[in-house]
């Protein structure tokens, strides 16, 4: 405040008056440019991050391989190991055992083990299985498919029209089985 600067006491009144004028001043002068440059900041996330994302609808498989990355980023295998051990969402160990996650209890034994898994599949691959899984092995397979929308299946209503894994998901199992090495 300008009192403050210059030592002067001024009353209340001519302060909020200063203060104010000052301010809209300031507001005219800075904030046209300010403001299409805040807009600009704040769109420019949300259109990289829906540009990036491919749609469950729109994955390209070809080989049994899907290449380009679901998401458009690379996937954290933190996160990863999460969903892979989380037993409401991934699930993977109902069905996969895998040493890596050794403290968790109840291995499955239905699938493969996942020790190791990095050496036998690449990560197209892995994402092709994860995204449809019958794709990949047939329709004998019991493996969900992680990334394919849920239509006109015998699911609940609120899961009708939705995928399993989100792609940021899928990219972040991903990357956690990229891990698993002999």
């Amino acid at each position: 405040m300008r009192w403050l600067e210059t030592g002067r006491h001024e009353k209340p009144e001519r302060l909020v008056a200063i203060s104010s004028n000052r301010m809209r001043e300031g507001i005219l002068h800075f904030g046209y440019k300010a403001g299409i440059c805040l807009v600009f900041a704040a769109l420019l996330p949300l259109g990289a991050a829906g540009a990036a994302t491919v749609a469950p609808d729109s994955v390209r498989m070809s080989d049994g391989m899907v290449e380009a990355s679901l998401s458009g980023a690379p996937g954290d295998p933190a996160a990863g190991k999460k969903w892979f051990t989380g037993r409401k969402l991934g699930n993977c160990l109902a069905c996969h055992a895998n040493q890596d996650a050794a403290s968790q209890p109840f291995h499955g034994e239905i699938g493969p083990a996942l020790d190791g898994v990095a050496d036998r599949y690449s990560e197209a691959q892995l994402r092709a299985i994860l995204v449809n899984s019958k794709a990949v092995f047939g329709d004998a397979t019991i493996m969900p498919a992680f990334y394919r929308l849920l239509k006109d299946q015998r699911v609940r209503k609120e899961f009708d029209g939705k995928t399993i894994l989100s792609a940021e998901q899928v990219e972040d199992v991903i990357a956690y089985l990229m891990t698993l090495k002999e």
